[in-house]
């Protein structure tokens, strides 16, 4: 699917402007606490011409077939460029989970890279111990790659997600 850019997408937005869409595809997810697994992912992006963007992922637990198993993690929350920098443009991720985090993330957006650590997280007392993230996107190839480092219940920052995914609107 090609990409267009959506000319009633704020100007500030312009280098965010690739993840505008709705994304599907599939990826790993592990940890020295779970058994890796496939999982399916859906993503969309979306604005309604102010200076920010809203993001919602669903993901679900894959058989060895492909087929969905059970819902997994879902994550809403928006992306807001902040200031303008020489090497790209600072940018927030602020997320919420219905496990009981609430994330945010500050870094840097490039033409078609985000790079971004946590800043904060928040958790409920009932909510499993989360320390910090490190979340990168890229659009490779027409697609969303992504990847996250993770430190929870005891474990140093290490290699947790990944996905590709594709546009399908």
């Amino acid at each position: 699917m090609v990409f267009q850019l959506d000319a009633t997408l704020h100007e500030d937005l312009a280098p965010l402007a690739w993840l505008v869409g709705t994304w599907a595809g599939a990826g790993v997810v592990g940890y020295p606490t779970i058994e890796s697994a496939r999982f399916g992912q859906e993503v969309t992006c979306s604005h309604d011409g102010r200076r920010f963007l809203r993001w919602e992922s669903r993901t679900w637990l894959l058989d060895e077939e492909g087929t969905q198993v059970r819902p997994l993690a879902t994550e809403l929350g928006f992306w807001r460029p902040v200031t303008p920098a020489e090497d790209g443009t600072n940018v927030e991720l602020l997320l919420a989970h219905p496990t009981g985090f609430v994330e945010m993330y500050a870094g840097k957006a490039e033409s078609a890279k985000v790079e971004l650590r946590t800043d904060g997280v928040m958790r409920s007392p009932e909510a499993k111990e989360y320390t910090a993230a490190h979340r990168l996107y890229g659009y490779v190839g027409s697609n969303l790659m992504w990847v996250m480092d993770m430190a929870a219940v005891g474990q140093s920052l290490q290699s947790h997600l990944s996905a590709e995914l594709k546009r399908v609107a």
